[in-house]
């Protein structure tokens, strides 16, 4: 009898498996209450950090900005190109930067790359870097000579079952007991001269139950001192300052540096030209920092003068747009000739006029909102405080002569690149020298001289026989050791391409600094010529002023007679003279921004502005132990070694504000006699060429350049040739100085930031000046 089978019931159950074995399942947990807050569904996302910062005043208190619908100002701020750049210097933790061209305008480098920006911190943080992501600083260098203390105590217990058997296991136990301890006190000096000093001492403790021995327990003591010395390869004072120390093991072994690239020196000299490198960055992004305040500054002055100018022409243009728009209502104005004054296209002319003046006067008042917020940026304030800044010094017009060989040499000499390029060529041959001394051998001599004692106690003052330091005390066991080690590399293949590596580089940098003076050299005679061009167009400019005034006061004479003008040249006289101007004040400005060029190229524009770097205050400990470090050296034993290694890498301070102080041959400065002011000698002034303008048949009579030439009622200031001294050399101008943040600032010499006129020629010749050209 076969019983039916039904295979359906089969394949559901397999269909029912393999779904529930398929399909994930959470597990079940007894205490779950469902409360699932802290769980994220996202492993990242957009965050804001926790840090506690301070925001600046001048963020928290801006207000809207001026514009053309807010044009009205709480206060009018006469401020001073002087106490511009003094607020800039105390507002600049971080140096801003305005963008480069002819319009200075503030650019986002902080948004884009903010770790690239300069600061008053990066000398400090050079200084104290340790070298990892930074160029090594002194403190780091110099702590590779501090001593070392090492210590380190351990106990350990030994239960180790031995295979002995027969004889031997009466003599040896089947199982050795062991407790032992040790301890180790050390010190480690390394020396200038690239050795190394070790004075150690050792305590070791064993208990046993070897039954061979004679105590159970025993201290052992020791009190041992060593040295190594390289006497080839590394050695010496010079090379140590230069490469750094380099460790070696005991006795005298080989050399190794624990985590030292190749290539990569770390001595105290390289440090400090890490310093001196970093110094002369500050200086440069300081004085980027004073010129950017110049450009804003004279932009702004130009700004204000580019809107009186269009507001003025507005004003006479609406002006004879109402004295046609009345000869029109009026049905047309007969002059004696039976001219007609007031036609409709005159009026359309004149009102056209007056919008075209309209639009240039929106969008210098526009612009000069711009130019004031940009001068508001580069001196760290607020982007809008209810005032409206206002250039208080009028520019130089007095004509600014400089001696070329004098500005050329100067220029060579107080070059803060060729500085810079002249510190990395000191480290090259430095480095040089290191590199050659790697090409001799590597011989250490090494040595160690030991006291031991053994004892069942440590310490026990009734039996020095039985005690560990009784026994070393007493000197009976005493051990020494000397031992040279040698090691020559076949070929010094590694070495010798060091050495041409570092000579390759040296040969560069010298490269550089030929090119860099060459660059130097043209930038200079550029700004020279740029200052020349500058001060022929504010001459050419001037006359042009001249005759576009002259030429609308003729057309006003006419009118005034009772005569119909041709209104379409009066509204071009009117906008000659405008556009002559705003012409006039650019080149003033450009002019003006020529004689700070001069001084940016040739060194001298923080002189020229009255500042002065120098070092922020030390804590008030630092200068006590200062001065007991220098009269403890004062009361010491001088040795005079006659000679110094590595030889003098600079030649003293360099003068910011260069006194009386020559050159050594080679052009570089020399300490400055106190008490006598520089000054430069200059050429005597010459007569000023005239330029007469274009006579028009009103007046034919020209007036001089020197005449006044402008629309207001104050006498502009006359353009006459001064022998050019140096700003700022007098004694009484440097006196002045503030240390807060390491920042000097001093006042220029004299109430305006125009040079001293008609100065008295010295009876010198050029190779009696303070600057002597540098010789290669």
């Amino acid at each position: 009898m076969s019983r039916p089978f039904s295979t359906l019931p089969v394949a559901l159950l397999a269909v029912l498996v393999v779904t529930a074995g398929c399909a994930p399942q959470q597990p079940f947990y007894f205490f779950e209450d469902g409360d699932l807050s802290h769980y994220i569904e996202k492993a990242t996302e957009i965050e804001y950090p926790d840090v506690d910062s301070a925001t600046l005043d001048e963020v928290t208190g801006a207000i809207p900005p001026m514009t053309l619908d807010n044009p009205d100002p709480s206060e009018i701020w006469e401020l001073t190109l002087e106490e511009a750049v003094r607020i800039t210097l105390d507002n600049s933790k971080v140096i801003r930067a305005l963008s480069a061209g002819p319009f200075p305008q503030v650019v986002d480098t902080l948004q884009r790359t903010p770790e690239q920006a300069s600061t008053v911190y990066d000398p400090a943080l050079i200084e104290t870097s340790s070298g990892f992501d930074q160029p090594i600083g002194v403190a780091a260098a110099l702590a590779e000579f501090d001593a070392v203390f090492d210590s380190y105590v351990r106990w350990q217990k030994n239960d180790q079952p031995a295979n002995v058997g027969g004889f031997g296991g009466i003599i040896f136990s089947p199982v050795r007991e062991e407790d032992v301890g040790s301890f180790q006190a050390e010190i480690t000096k390394t020396a200038a001269t690239g050795g190394t000093w070790y004075l150690r001492h050792n305590v070791d403790y064993l208990w046993s139950n070897s039954p061979i021995r004679a105590e159970p327990s025993d201290w052992t003591v020791s009190l041992e001192a060593e040295f190594s010395q390289p006497l080839l390869q590394g050695n010496g004072v010079q090379f140590t300052r230069i490469y750094g120390p380099r460790q070696t093991s005991a006795a005298g072994s080989r050399s190794f540096d624990a985590n030292r690239v190749p290539g990569a020196y770390r001595g105290v000299m390289i440090a400090r030209l890490h310093t001196d490198t970093s110094l002369a960055d500050f200086e440069g992004q300081v004085r980027n920092l004073v010129n950017d305040v110049e450009r804003a500054y004279w932009e702004l002055y130009f700004a204000y003068r580019q809107l009186d100018a269009y507001v003025r022409a507005r004003d006479r243009a609406l002006e004879a747009w109402r004295e046609q728009e009345a000869a029109l209502v009026a049905g047309g104005v007969q002059d004696r000739l039976g001219r007609t004054r007031g036609k409709k296209e005159d009026v359309a002319l004149a009102r056209h006029q007056v919008f075209q003046f309209r639009g240039l006067v929106e969008d210098s008042q526009s612009y000069l909102y711009s130019v004031e917020g940009n001068l508001r940026y580069i001196m760290g304030l607020a982007a809008s405080d209810g005032r409206l800044i206002r250039p208080a010094d009028e520019p130089t017009t007095a004509k600014v002569e400089f001696d070329w060989y004098e500005a050329h040499s100067e220029s060579l000499v107080r070059s803060v690149h060729l500085r810079k390029q002249k510190w990395m060529i000191k480290q090259r041959e430095l480095e040089l020298i290191a590199a050659k001394n790697l090409l001799l051998p590597e011989l250490n001599a090494g040595g160690i001289y030991r006291w031991r004692g053994l004892g069942d106690e440590l310490i026990d003052p009734r039996n020095r026989l039985s005690n560990g330091y009784g026994s070393m005390t007493d000197g009976d066991f005493q051990e020494w050791q000397l031992g040279l080690n040698l090691s020559v590399p076949l070929g010094f293949r590694k070495e010798l391409a060091e050495v041409r590596h570092v000579q390759l580089k040296l040969a560069r940098e010298r490269s550089v600094l030929q090119e860099l003076e060459l660059e130097v050299s043209h930038a200079l005679q550029e700004t020279v010529r740029d200052l020349d061009k500058n001060y022929r167009l504010c001459e050419t400019y001037l006359n042009r002023r001249v005759a576009a005034e002259e030429e609308l006061e003729v057309w006003e004479a006419i009118e005034d007679a009772g005569m119909t003008v041709d209104e379409d040249r009066r509204l071009l006289a009117q906008q000659r003279l405008a556009q002559a101007e705003v012409d006039y004040y650019r080149a003033l400005k450009s002019y003006n921004l020529a004689i700070a060029q001069v001084h940016f190229r040739k060194g001298s524009l923080l002189e020229y502005n009255g500042v002065y770097l120098a070092e922020g205050p030390w804590p008030a400990k630092a200068y006590f132990d200062a001065h007991r470090q220098a009269r403890a050296r004062d009361a010491g034993l001088y040795l005079d070694y006659g000679f110094t290694r590595p030889k003098v890498i600079s030649r003293g301070a360099y003068e910011q504000h260069a006194g009386t102080g020559g050159l050594f041959p080679d052009g570089e400065p020399t300490p400055a006699s106190e008490g006598f002011p520089e000054v430069i000698p200059a050429p005597p002034p010459e007569p000023l060429e005239q330029f007469p303008a274009e006579p028009v048949p009103a007046e034919p009579q020209a007036r001089s350049v020197l005449q006044k030439a402008g629309p207001e009622s104050a006498e502009l200031r006359l353009v006459k040739p001064v022998a050019y001294q140096e700003v700022g050399a007098g004694t009484e101008s440097r006196q002045e100085g503030r240390a807060e943040d390491g920042w000097k600032s001093t006042k220029r010499s004299g109430a305006g930031h125009e040079s001293v006129a008609n100065p008295p020629t010295p009876a010198t010749d050029r190779n009696a000046s303070g600057w002597t050209g540098v010789q290669h």
